[in-house]
């Protein structure tokens, strides 16, 4: 599926979380395809050097990264080693996440930090690595992959959306500093309802697919936060399947 949105990305620098498929895949495919040079971060590291091995014979430039965001040190030490190579990140989309999909009384404790250290902690570590380098260099931007259970949850959903939410309070905060420290700096949230990925039918294969959005439409919307000129901004943006039940 081709994106009728056209912008050029020629010369910068994209890091996907969870890039290797699903959603990942669609945005690091939409960004190679605008001209980004994208590092794709996944755990899967078959999955994500396929992916790669794919965007170069497009034409795309693009190359796997190890790393695993729940661990600060090491999400630390990655950019260390791009600030070696002297091409700094100048996207950074927080995409991975993790669900255990539980009654709230049968989750153990290391399911609960497994989800919240994946869905909040580890885009917040990337961002605290990611943004005081672009303040330092006057520009950039940042896109946090949110969700619906950001602002309305549902049963068997509490570690996910509590991560969500908090992601969600991160980023605005995070766009109110970037107001003040850095006018070049763009910072996004996306709210995408269910899409028809991996993360959903892994976990419901009997999911009725019509009630659900392609990744590929969702990755257009970080396409279009990245084109808007720089007197304006898009804070956030809301993109559902039209039968979507969990909005508003």
């Amino acid at each position: 599926m081709d994106s009728g949105l056209r912008v050029d990305l020629h010369g910068k620098r994209a890091l996907v979380t969870g890039g290797a498929r699903g959603l990942g895949a669609s945005i690091s495919r939409r960004l190679a395809g605008a001209g980004a040079s994208v590092l794709v971060a996944d755990l899967r590291k078959d999955l994500a050097r396929e992916l790669c091995d794919e965007l170069g014979e497009r034409g795309g430039d693009a190359r796997f990264v190890e790393m695993d965001v729940r661990d600060s040190e090491a999400v630390a030490e990655v950019f260390r080693d791009l600030d070696g190579e002297g091409r700094p990140v100048d996207i950074l989309v927080n995409n991975a996440a993790v669900d255990v999909s539980k009654p709230i009384e049968h989750l153990t404790a290391d399911e609960v930090t497994r989800v919240v250290t994946t869905n909040l902690l580890g885009p917040v570590y990337l961002c605290l690595e990611t943004y005081r380098r672009m303040v330092a260099r006057g520009g950039g931007h940042i896109v946090n992959i949110l969700s619906t259970a950001a602002n309305r949850t549902w049963t068997e959903a509490g570690p996910y959306a509590a991560g969500k939410s908090g992601l969600r309070a991160f980023t605005h905060t995070l766009f109110k500093e970037a107001q003040r420290d850095c006018p070049g700096i763009g910072i996004t949230g996306i709210i995408a309802g269910g899409m028809e990925t991996p993360f959903i039918l892994e976990r419901f294969p009997d999911a009725d697919v019509s009630m659900l959005q392609s990744p590929d439409i969702v990755a257009d919307t970080v396409l279009y936060a990245l084109s808007v000129p720089a007197g304006s901004a898009v804070s956030e943006l809301v993109v559902v399947p039209r039968r979507e039940p969990s909005w508003p």
